[in-house]
């Protein structure tokens, strides 16, 4: 059953029978999630434009719905059994999988992946599609006020580069769809990076031009204190991101000072505060909605036996354990470990993993640390070294560390990579992004892992099932048809 708080809706109690009425709409818009992207029939969009953007209520509501779908399933790209989070940790250094029986868990530990599996590619191209629907029914309907149709398609803008990044992060060149058309969406070849990229920063920009400051409710505007709906800052931290992973170094600093300066907003919390409902460090989190759960990346990741089925299938590597300095509070506060005959170690930055406890953490998206360390790589990238190591330290000291040693350019940027892994670990693919576009996946992974990887293996391979349906679709190197 899923929980429909009035912060994230804010709707009176007049409209509880409308809203859900419209829900099973929007979830029947949405069914597009149980197809894959090449499947995707015209008629959804009829109940999209007649139906869905009657008022500003209900448009507010088809935007509302994807994040539901992005935090409601058990088993999900964005959290839980089969997550970003999950798969790209044991893609990296982050995670050794204890569940040998699962052939994907086993096939992204051992980065041997196989074109028989969907991996995340239905479900991100599942998420681009609604956006997509929701832009174009936000952009032709007259029902909706100005000031709502703004914030919205600043949300949805944000959402679609939101799902492109991680798309041509863990695929490369990826079809580009912006449209609901299915006749053109059918036959769409895979569009360079360079070109995603492109998208990606410009949905951002717009995104910042649209959005609010504030975090606000979705229909009348009212600054809140849930950040569970992205504001300018949200669209902003992506973009420093986004600039990051393109080497364009003075452009991420930038963007990550404007978000860092916000301390209205934002301000480093307490490291077993970070990660609750709400945090000062949030920029952008996901509210839970499943009735008596809080997040499932605690529900999975969470030690209370021996590691080795599916409810309990990884635990952290000694590698990542063997990395933490002495004397640095992460470990205390988000490291835990269960011993039966030998001590297994656990994320434990989410912490209740028990049905029918109060809803206290959410899950976090976005998040200013990560633009510190942003801020702080792009600096030293650009030889501002003072600025860099002043920007590591800040991490550092939370965790209770001393002022960082290094001094060169080299050493600084080794001293933010190593910060980076220690601060982000298990957290959205950061640790396996950080390792490719470093370049130094190949030979780190090959000393980690029961066998060699190479550079083909870097990038998951596009679904067989699409290439079937699609001749224009192409395999990534290194993959069997």
């Amino acid at each position: 059953m899923l929980r429909y708080k009035n912060e994230i809706f804010k709707i009176s109690g007049r409209y509880q029978r409308k809203i859900f009425l419209l829900f099973g709409i929007v979830f029947c818009l949405m069914n597009v999630a149980c197809k894959k992207f090449v499947e995707v029939d015209p008629p959804q969009n009829q109940i999209t434009s007649a139906t869905v953007y009657a008022n500003d209520l209900s448009a507010a509501s088809a935007v509302t719905a994807i994040y539901i779908q992005m935090i409601s399933n058990f088993s999900s790209f964005s959290q839980g059994q089969g997550s970003i989070s999950e798969l790209a940790g044991l893609n990296a250094d982050e995670f050794d999988n204890y569940f040998a029986s699962n052939p994907t868990l086993s096939s992204c530990y051992t980065n041997k992946l196989t074109s028989t599996n969907s991996y995340f590619w239905q479900e991100l191209y599942a998420r681009i599609y609604e956006v997509n629907a929701v832009l174009e029914g936000l952009t032709t309907s007259s029902n909706i006020t100005n000031s709502e149709r703004q914030q919205l398609i600043g949300e949805a803008k944000f959402l679609r580069a939101f799902f492109y990044f991680y798309a041509t992060n863990i695929y490369g060149d990826v079809p580009l769809a912006t449209t609901t058309n299915y006749q053109v969406n059918t036959s769409l070849h895979r569009t360079s990076q360079l070109t995603v990229y492109g998208q990606i920063i410009a949905d951002l920009k717009d995104a910042q031009n649209l959005l609010s400051d504030n975090f606000v409710t979705p229909t009348d505007g009212v600054t809140t204190s849930e950040r569970v709906r992205p504001n300018r800052g949200a669209a902003s931290a992506l973009l420093s991101r986004a600039y990051l992973y393109n080497t364009k170094w003075d452009s991420a600093e930038a963007l990550a000072t404007t978000v860092i300066n916000n301390t209205s907003l934002y301000n480093l919390d307490t490291l077993n505060g970070v990660f609750l409902a709400n945090s000062n460090e949030a920029i952008w989190q996901l509210q839970p909605v499943n009735d008596g759960y809080n997040t499932f990346d605690a529900y999975f990741f969470v030690l209370n036996s021996i590691p080795g089925n599916s409810n309990q299938p990884v635990a952290l590597t000694s590698s990542l354990m063997s990395t933490f300095e002495p004397g640095d509070e992460r470990i205390n506060n988000w490291v835990d470990s269960f011993a039966s005959g030998q001590t297994y170690y656990f994320p434990y930055k989410y912490k209740v993993n028990t049905y029918g406890q109060p809803l206290t953490e959410y899950l976090m998206v976005l998040r200013l640390a990560e633009q510190y360390l942003i801020r702080a790589e792009a600096r030293a990238e650009q030889n501002e070294l003072t600025g860099a190591a002043s920007d590591l330290n800040i991490i550092r000291m939370r965790a209770g560390l001393n002022p960082t040693t290094a001094t060169s350019q080299a050493d600084i940027l080794t001293a933010i990579q190593h910060e980076r892994r220690v601060e982000l670990f298990t957290e959205w693919g950061h640790r396996w992004f950080d390792l490719r576009r470093w370049g130094t996946a190949v030979p780190l992974l090959s000393s980690e892992k029961p066998n060699s990887v190479t550079e083909d293996d870097l990038l998951y391979p596009v679904p067989q099932s699409e290439i079937s349906v699609n001749s224009n679709l192409t395999q990534n190197p290194g993959y069997q048809p």
